[in-house]
């Protein structure tokens, strides 16, 4: 019990390849869990409704948008954030085709998109510009037309990205 008498959980997940525990509170959101517990900053908040995709993860590989998912629904799985993708300052295929071929602007809703575009990828390596829309349609950008966004997946499907 913690000093306000609630109860906590010991949670053991496989975060960026290195399995953590942590103590939570059994209302721990995913989001807060990654951001506040283990320093993982890229994943962001945004909307806390899961309407934005700014705090897009993968969980087994899939992508999952860890505002609306508590922490301890992933106890025993593989989770994978931006910081994650690729080791030291080397950007993965997907992350150097969004700057490329400007995916990005403030890069608030970047690490969402480039996770959802990992999971897409993995499932569908050569989508085209409907299956791209459709995948990414659960994450919002507020600074773009979408169209460098599009032109990034398709650069990073090109690359092999999905393969």
């Amino acid at each position: 019990m913690s000093e306000q008498g609630t109860a906590r959980h010991r949670v053991t997940v496989t975060v960026n390849g290195v399995e953590r525990t942590l103590d939570l509170e059994p209302r721990t959101l995913l989001v807060h869990a990654l951001r506040n517990e283990l320093s993982l900053t890229g994943t962001k908040i945004g909307c806390d409704t899961s309407q934005c995709g700014a705090c897009t993860v993968l969980v087994d590989g899939r992508s999952l948008k860890s505002c609306t998912v508590l922490a301890v629904q992933v106890a025993g799985r593989s989770i994978t954030t931006i910081e994650g993708l690729a080791p030291g300052s080397t950007l993965g295929v997907v992350q150097e085709a969004f700057k490329q071929h400007h995916g990005l602007q403030c890069g608030y809703c970047t690490p969402g998109m480039v996770l959802a575009t990992v999971d897409l990828l993995g499932h569908t390596p050569d989508p085209d510009e409907a299956a791209i829309r459709h995948a990414l349609a659960g994450n919002v950008c507020r600074c773009t037309g979408y169209t460098g966004i599009v032109d990034s997946v398709r650069a990073a499907a090109a690359a092999g990205a999905g393969q």
